[in-house]
């Protein structure tokens, strides 16, 4: 049965946009931690989504343990949204002034010119953190994330991923190549993989994402760090000459077979299948990866045997291999209304205790400091989380500052692009036209 939206449902939509942008001006708090105190609500009450259940289940180890206190004095309560409605319920709240303490948000009402960062209803962390004397348990890789995603200090890193390339250790010392510190080294990796029998790298075509990422990593190398912020803003179109050479070399890759044959049609599973029973060399995805990689069932070639690096550098670019690719889960705000000394004391021990109590918990790699020693973590967990712990600048995906229609686009054309049947300039033009009719 296909849903319509009645006009009813429309104007009670509308009015609540209008509503919260009335806020504005009657709010008594702002962005910034160092305004009004906003005053303290009856409890601690976390606003989360259906489809993550993690998260709320180490806040409650927290407040029975190391937050105790906190909870004592500001009882934890939580309420959940499906994933699907977080825009709709929290406009809705926004617009009734009923705002929880901590609340999901979509990526687009909290930045500067959002719903609700224009009504100055989300809290800025790093001001709060810094006045609570704590904001060195966010990690710098986890802040340089959230400001490139939200243009603003306003989630809490409660889960962190990165995205690299992971290898197969055996393989590459059978075949006598180390870490590819250049894309030229990566190619010449991959002619010596082909010739021993290997797949250089297993990628999920069906998806198309996996591909599509290879040309933004591509693309951050050579253009550097502000490559696809440079898109949104104007400052340089896709049809520029570093980003087709970018859309040019993953299809080179694809037509030297650098991704097997038939990996246009493979999904996910069957990419990480491949890596995970040593048939291919390597595999480019995100840290999430982790719970294939530590399950017994499914990682055929050893825990020990997993390595991890980063995009390789592009001869010449502007860009750098320490710039690793990120995201830091959905947003997670606070609104400066809410934000009492009580929820505060919240605030400060979850930014002391997370990500210890996740990492230990659930193996949950956050984007929190872990004091101490987490004992019995796997090794490809361990490292992941020490390599979280150095990373300084991150860098975004291909898609992220693109609008729904362009991010659909770039995918459902890579197969076309990758089978030569549409031009590396041609991609990026119909790409760049989607970006400017939709912008």
């Amino acid at each position: 049965m296909k849903s319509r939206r009645t006009p009813r449902a429309l104007l009670a939509s509308g009015f609540a946009l209008l509503t919260v942008a009335s806020l504005v001006a009657c709010s008594s708090g702002s962005a910034d931690a160092g305004g009004d105190a906003g005053s303290d609500p009856e409890s601690f009450t976390v606003l989360s989504a259906n489809e993550n259940q993690t998260m709320p289940d180490v806040l409650n180890t927290l407040a029975a343990g190391a937050c105790k206190a906190e909870n004592e004095a500001l009882p934890l309560e939580h309420e959940t949204v499906a994933q699907a409605d977080v825009v709709q319920k929290v406009t809705l709240l926004a617009s009734q002034d009923s705002l929880p303490s901590h609340f999901i948000g979509g990526t687009q009402m909290v930045r500067p010119d959002g719903d609700l960062g224009t009504a100055g209803l989300v809290l800025d962390y790093e001001d709060a953190l810094t006045d609570l004397g704590v904001w060195e348990q966010v990690l710098p890789a986890a802040a340089s994330t959230i400001e490139n995603v939200y243009g603003q200090m306003v989630s809490l890193p409660y889960q962190y991923n990165l995205e690299g390339i992971f290898y197969n250790k055996q393989i590459f010392a059978e075949v006598g190549i180390g870490e590819p510190q250049t894309f030229d080294e990566l190619l010449d990796a991959n002619d010596k993989l082909i010739a021993a029998g290997f797949t250089p790298m297993a990628e999920a075509g069906a998806a198309a994402w996996p591909v599509t990422r290879l040309i933004g990593m591509y693309a951050y190398r050579l253009a550097g760090p502000d490559a696809m912020s440079a898109i949104q803003d104007g400052d340089a179109k896709l049809t520029d000459p570093e980003y087709v050479e970018a859309a040019q070399a993953v299809a080179d890759l694809a037509a030297d077979g650098a991704f097997g044959e038939g990996f246009i049609s493979m999904d996910p599973a069957a990419a990480t299948n491949a890596f995970l029973t040593g048939k291919a060399a390597m595999k480019y995805d995100g840290t999430w990866l982790l719970s294939n990689i530590n399950s017994e069932d499914e990682n055929k070639i050893g825990a020990d045997n997993i390595g991890f690096m980063p995009f390789p550098a592009v001869e010449g670019g502007e860009g750098s291999i320490d710039q690793w690719p990120a995201n830091a889960g959905t947003a997670f705000a606070m609104t400066p209304k809410t934000y009492g000394p009580k929820t505060a004391d919240w605030l400060k021990c979850i930014a002391e205790n997370y990500g210890s109590q996740a990492l230990s918990d659930a193996g949950v790699i956050s984007g929190f400091k872990v004091d101490g020693e987490v004992a019995d973590l796997p090794a490809p967990t361990k490292m992941i989380q020490e390599k979280v712990a150095e990373v300084e600048e991150t860098v975004l995906w291909f898609e992220a500052l693109m609008d729904g229609k362009s991010t659909s686009l770039a995918q459902s054309n890579m197969s076309l692009l990758v089978s030569g049947q549409l031009s590396a300039e041609d991609y990026m033009a119909q790409l760049q036209q989607s970006i400017d009719e939709n912008s």
